[in-house]
């Protein structure tokens, strides 16, 4: 699995923005480790500095002290729509209007062909979805000509037109000279929060913050207002954030990504209200019931896998160990281009402690198995620390359908639970056995009744229509 991206905003007259957008982008780094990028505005200009890399590496104390502003809007990417080239870093920049407006992107479209064709646009002249997003707002601007004195041209205007036209997954962060805008899709894929900064001195109106996290909020010192609501859009100016619903009231349904409980959220984030961590040591007490299992020791695997690990010795009783340590300077192996760079990277990332599992029976517990690459090399890890027995327990059912919401999943053929029964999958893997959390077991476990989730990866029904040349749908329900 691959997750896209992470967007920053902030808008805080007589505040330190860029380095506020920087601390607030490092803070969301997990959810995009490609590129990194900000737009800064001054009030009449906008400046736009990405690289590739990480956000210490894009951005040092000599360029943060260059930029200058009292608004910005700051990105992370990992690729989902688009090659992972400087092109593609964001914000995305578009000179419409007078100083021009910035987008970040969190989420996948999944009407990109049908937008391009209406547009006229030939393939190849946009390589990204939010490219094209870009693109089209940037023509949906009002012509100069017909602004009147003393008006500039309106984005507000322009979202209002194209973001109805929009299917799929999408949380935007724009900013132009003036406005720092948020805009959450109607099914709200994918999260996006709003934060106040309080007043201090020399800036007696305080500011206001979007963020894809609440930890992001918190390492600039940002209380938690309220999540941006699906089908919601915010305009942040002068005079404090305003509300619109650009959306028809019958696309409105909420249905946030599950995943972002199991694994793609910080454990420190909170979401429908909602702490990740404490959900994942519920979720590996709720796998103890559905799928338990003899050992003599419980271990997880880092960095999701370990509150869930906790969970399920909590309620078994069954001691609970470290036996595998990570490297935190190695990225995430699910995003490597081969097969064989995959396997080496678990090697790299992962090593196990040899007197915690020697001679022990071992429950080893994860958040999911995708390909089964990475799993198949930690079994054998261990198998070759001298653990007698290991048993493999996943904090969530069984990743069978491919995602077209903003997580780059491989297409069926490659989804190991898509092809194999879970005897099949213990015994490919080289476990003595394999249990999975079911999804009634993972939606109580995260304890937020009467709140809407998308699980089309676990069960094929998609929330949206999805176009069939995106993989193969046999048997999906959208």
């Amino acid at each position: 699995m691959k997750e896209a991206c992470g967007v920053f905003g902030v808008y805080a007259p007589g505040f330190d923005v860029p380095h506020l957008v920087f601390d607030g982008l490092f803070a969301l780094q997990h959810r995009g480790q490609e590129s990194a990028g900000m737009a800064v505005s001054d009030g009449e200009t906008v400046t736009v500095v990405k690289d590739m890399g990480l956000v210490t590496s894009v951005f040092d104390a000599r360029t943060l002290n260059s930029l200058q502003g009292h608004l910005a809007l700051g990105h992370v990417r990992y690729s989902t729509t688009g090659p992972s080239t400087w092109q593609n870093a964001q914000p995305v920049f578009r000179s419409a209007g007078n100083a021009g407006f910035a987008l970040g992107h969190n989420g996948n479209l999944t009407n990109v062909a049908a937008l391009a064709e209406a547009a006229g646009m030939l393939p190849g002249i946009v390589t990204s979805d939010s490219e094209l997003v870009g693109e089209l707002i940037s023509r949906a601007f009002p012509s100069v000509d017909h602004v009147g004195e003393g008006e500039d041209p309106d984005l507000e205007q322009a979202l209002l037109e194209v973001l109805p036209l929009l299917e799929g997954a999408f949380a935007f962060g724009l900013a132009d000279a003036t406005h720092l805008v948020g805009v959450r899709d109607p099914n709200g894929f994918r999260p996006l929060c709003l934060g106040r900064l309080e007043p201090q001195p020399g800036a007696p109106e305080g500011g206001w913050v979007i963020a894809s996290e609440t930890p992001a909020l918190d390492i600039v010192g940002a209380h938690f207002v309220r999540e941006i609501e699906p089908g919601e859009m915010v305009v942040i100016d002068a005079d404090g954030p305003r509300s619109f619903r650009p959306f028809p009231e019958e696309r409105i349904d909420p249905k946030l990504c599950i995943f972002e409980f199991v694994y793609f959220a910080r454990p420190d984030s909170r979401l429908f209200g909602r702490e990740v961590h404490a959900a994942r040591h519920r979720m590996g007490e709720r796998l103890a019931l559905d799928a338990p299992a003899e050992a003599d020791l419980v271990i997880g695997v880092p960095d999701s896998g370990v509150p869930a690990a906790a969970g399920f010795a909590a309620r078994t009783g069954i001691p609970f160990g470290q036996g595998l340590v990570k490297n935190r300077y190695i990225g995430r192996t699910f995003i490597a281009p081969t097969h064989q760079a995959r396997v080496e990277g678990v090697r790299r990332k992962l090593n196990p402690l040899r007197e915690s599992v020697e001679g022990r029976r071992l429950v080893v517990v994860d958040d999911s198995i995708v390909r089964g690459t990475t799993t198949r090399q930690i079994v054998k890890m261990l198998r070759e620390a001298g653990a007698t027995e290991v048993h493999l327990r996943v904090s969530s059912p069984p990743f069978r359908w491919p995602c077209y919401y903003g997580i780059a999943t491989p297409d069926r053929g490659e989804l190991i639970a898509a092809n194999l029964s879970v005897e099949e999958i213990a015994e490919h893997l080289d476990a003595d056995s394999v249990g999975y959390l079911s999804l009634e077991g993972l939606i109580a476990a995260i304890g937020a009744p009467g709140e809407g989730f998308c699980s089309a990866c676990l069960t094929g029904e998609y929330p949206t229509p999805v176009p069939v040349h995106f993989g193969e749908l046999a048997g999906a329900q959208p």
